[in-house]
């Protein structure tokens, strides 16, 4: 399928808003274009077009793409219990309180083939996928067990680009560490890194992407100047929606923010859409 998955070197890099911002520069040039996430652990949910709760983040995405948000955008949405417990919905059903460990070990199998299944699905009905993964790829304890980075980046076989907080520090090591525990198959996949929330003149970072490029050999999408007014509610936090100017509409400004400080023409290029969009 055409598509690409945004993936990050931590947790609150800024993978939904990036992909946000993808789902409408792709649906500004007449690309049909679904958002997709195979599992969320996230209490911020929204109603798809048949009742079924789906992820704030792919209900928002679904908005940024001109599309109606369906359950297939995020077929498993996960709530922790104070007791650790994890409830949600699980491919339209309610899930009965169950473990993590338990959850891991029931479901796994299910969670695989529902997941190609909603793939399947919107690649039917889409011309791309922008598909999000969660927390990190490299989590070594949960690789076996993985339904939300590389596996689904198999299943659905399309490129990754990967996200770096450079507002957090360390973000070198956070991209070089990443890369490195990532099998080659999977490395070979990491096709483009975006560095984001950067505070500063992005002139000043030229000899840091410099030396990412030159030691991965991977080239540096673009570095995003840190907008807090982007208006868009954060995926599965509780910070308030900040506020975008008044008179925009807040996917536009926020998506153009994007395009302007990423190379569009390669990343096209990677998703597989560049005809399309000429």
């Amino acid at each position: 399928m055409k598509g690409i998955m945004v993936m990050g070197t931590a947790s609150d890099v800024g993978k939904s808003l990036v992909c946000t911002a993808l789902c409408r520069l792709l649906a500004n040039e007449g690309i049909r274009v679904a958002p997709f996430k195979s599992q969320n652990l996230s209490p911020y949910t929204e109603r798809a077009i048949n009742g079924i709760p789906i992820s704030r983040a792919q209900f928002i995405q679904a908005e940024a793409a001109r599309t109606e948000p369906t359950a297939d955008m995020n077929p498993i949405i996960l709530q922790p219990g104070a007791d650790g417990t994890l409830t949600g919905t699980f491919c339209g059903e309610r899930l009965k309180p169950v473990s993590g460990m338990a959850y891991r070990d029931v479901y796994f199998k299910q969670a695989i083939q529902a997941i190609g299944r909603s793939l399947d699905s919107l690649n039917d009905s889409f011309e791309a996928i922008v598909i999000e993964g969660a927390g990190s790829p490299v989590e070594m304890n949960l690789l076996a067990r993985d339904i939300v980075n590389m596996r689904v980046a198999e299943l659905a076989d399309v490129s990754v680009v990967l996200v770096a907080d450079i507002d957090r520090g360390g973000v070198f090591a956070s991209i070089v560490g990443t890369l490195e525990l990532l099998q080659r198959s999977e490395r070979n996949r990491v096709k483009a890194i975006i560095i984001n929330k950067f505070k500063g003149d992005p002139e000043g970072f030229q000899e840091g992407v410099e030396f990412i490029e030159s030691y991965t050999g991977i080239p540096v999408l673009g570095v995003l100047p840190y907008k807090p007014d982007h208006g868009i509610a954060e995926e599965d936090t509780p910070r308030p929606k900040t506020l975008a100017p008044s008179g925009i509409d807040h996917y536009d400004a926020w998506s153009e923010h994007v395009r302007q400080h990423i190379d569009w023409s390669l990343l096209k290029g990677i998703i597989g859409v560049e005809e399309a969009c000429r």
